[in-house]
């Protein structure tokens, strides 16, 4: 099957969020059971992965053909991955590094949750700033637009946590982040955010679905196929916040033993607690 096949595309991009996800979760399993340093070597021997994304990017922003579809594809998923390897390493989060009393109000909670992640979120703006600029004007934007919906399909998606989402995955947390389930809130879906969220992920999957029937080259086909199901994979992440699937087990499986003791459950309190996130 050619490359240039959207069933191709759509099964590479599914590949490669398969693929890319249980690998960083499986970087990070091994560092946590080797301790020490690891973590932050893991983040300084990623650098390459950063590099050649970011070389990636810059060389296809040229490209219109399917070919560069594909790289700056590719590229901005190997950027955003060594940012999430960095995040879940915990050398870039942000400056509160403490678990969030299970009593506070809606606005201090969200501050403080705000607090745990801001390095992370400022060097996803920043970065998804600079692209934005260094694209203008090239006939080549799927670096651009891939990057765009990985950040903004993230930030739903801890907007939801945020608020209440029945289903939430702590296993997968390593030991820098174990602070993190505390700001999470485990319970009834929140009735605005979450509709508003698969809303919007929904239409913008049609939108890129209409965009590739109707794309006058193969490269432009490519592209909005990509961004097609790269934006429905981010869809179906959200209705697993909510459905009763084992989606967990997709990556479970490849993942070492953990050596130390399993991270607490989310508090009972947090589960209550009406006015938590």
């Amino acid at each position: 099957m050619s490359l240039t096949n959207p069933w191709m595309a759509a099964l590479s991009a599914l590949f490669l969020w398969w693929f890319s996800t249980g690998i960083i979760l499986w970087r990070v399993r091994r560092a946590d059971n080797e301790g020490h340093d690891a973590h932050l070597w893991s983040v300084l021997l990623g650098l390459p992965l950063l590099l050649a994304g970011s070389a990636g990017l810059s060389h296809s922003l040229a490209d219109p053909s399917a070919q560069g579809a594909y790289i700056a594809f590719l590229s901005a998923l190997a950027v955003w991955g060594w940012v999430e390897l960095a995040f879940l390493s915990g050398v870039i989060t942000g400056p509160n590094l403490r678990p969030c009393p299970p009593d506070v109000g809606l606005p201090e909670r969200f501050v403080r949750a705000t607090a745990t992640i801001l390095w992370h979120e400022i060097l996803l703006i920043g970065l998804l700033a600079l692209l934005a600029l260094l694209s203008q004007g090239a006939p080549n934007l799927f670096g651009l637009w891939t990057f765009a919906v990985l950040f903004f399909a993230r930030l739903s998606a801890k907007l939801n946590l945020f608020f209440g989402v029945p289903r939430i995955h702590t296993e997968f947390l390593p030991r820098p982040l174990a602070h993190l389930s505390s700001h999470f809130r485990k319970g009834p879906v929140n009735t605005v955010v979450f509709p508003l969220s698969v809303t919007l992920l929904t239409f913008a999957t049609g939108c890129w679905m209409e965009r590739a029937l109707a794309a006058p080259t193969n490269g432009a086909q490519v592209g909005f196929t990509l961004l097609a199901a790269l934006t429905a994979l981010a869809l179906l992440e959200h209705w697993f916040m909510v459905i009763p699937l084992p989606d967990q087990k997709l990556w479970r499986w490849m993942l070492p033993a953990r050596k130390s003791p399993p991270l607490p459950s989310l508090p009972s309190t947090l589960k209550e607690n009406s006015h938590g996130l």
